[in-house]
């Protein structure tokens, strides 16, 4: 087993989602996404940097509708906390005004993120935004609907499939439970 692997291994509870599961969910939202958007029109789809990259290739790839693809990059977190404010880190570079938005996020968790990125697109008027989260914990909070959901995990720290902790494990092919040592109070 190659040295990386291991480490995973050790900060690692267990495995809540396989890799399996994953790519059987990620197909079906993209079924699902591709009959919504056949009547609708082009989706842009607005990726969530860094943690939708893996999400947002591997649904791309499974759509049968035309669309675009950009990205957004927003923290909440200092490495291991949370700061409790959003700040965006880098913009879109196309405009959006008239245009279908999707926005593709990896986790909600309080909410804060994905409100904070609804707002600041409403206000460049585009045709409709909806949301597609890979995970949702138990207790995430937020008013922004949820238009296509992969999992409803709980709340506990998650690393994997884009997911990580201080930039780490988001590489591993599925998705898991960080183990609880590991977690700052």
């Amino acid at each position: 087993m190659p040295p990386q692997a291991q480490n995973h291994r050790l900060n690692v509870s267990h495995v809540l989602v396989s890799t399996e599961r994953i790519q059987q969910r990620v197909d079906e939202l993209a079924r699902q996404i591709s009959r919504d958007y056949a009547t609708v029109g082009e989706p842009l789809l607005v990726g969530v940097l860094r943690g939708a990259f893996i999400f947002l290739a591997d649904l791309t790839r499974r759509l049968s509708v035309s669309h675009t693809v950009d990205f957004m990059a927003l923290s909440s977190y200092d490495g291991r906390r949370n700061l409790g404010e959003v700040r965006l880190v880098m913009d879109l570079r196309e405009p959006v005004q008239g245009r279908h938005l999707l926005l593709v996020e990896d986790i909600i968790d309080s909410g804060r993120t994905l409100e904070y990125l609804h707002r600041i697109l409403q206000t460049r008027q585009p045709a409709s935004i909806r949301t597609c989260v890979l995970v949702r914990k138990s207790r995430s909070g937020g008013d922004v609907p949820v238009d296509y959901l992969g999992f409803e995990l709980p709340d506990v720290w998650l690393v994997g499939y884009g997911l990580d902790y201080a930039d780490r494990h988001r590489t591993l092919p599925h998705i898991a439970e960080l183990r609880a040592e590991t977690v700052p109070p």
